[in-house]
């Protein structure tokens, strides 16, 4: 369900927008999407699991309010984001 710290590694890499950047909106944005998606191919097997679904909904809830702050603060960066992770919005 979570992520390998080299899986971590990589994602930060990639959407990092400095040398050192891994606290920037489209990197937690990144992580919790790889992170969601993990969760959603567990919930589908192990459908009553309700505590793993509270936390799933959660992430989702974090993701949204990101992506609203980088919305509203850096609209192209945003737009960006959006077409690399395929996220519908």
């Amino acid at each position: 369900m979570s992520i390998t710290p080299e899986r971590k590694q990589a994602l930060v890499g990639e959407f990092a927008t400095g040398a050192k950047d891994t606290g920037s909106p489209e990197v937690q944005v990144a992580i919790l999407s790889e992170r969601i998606g993990n969760l959603t191919e567990h919930l589908k097997t192990h459908d009553h699991d309700f505590h793993s679904r509270r936390g799933l909904l959660m992430m989702v809830s974090k993701r949204r309010r990101l992506l609203d702050y980088l919305k509203n603060q850096h609209e192209d960066r945003y737009q960006k984001l959006i077409d690399r992770l395929g996220l519908r919005r």
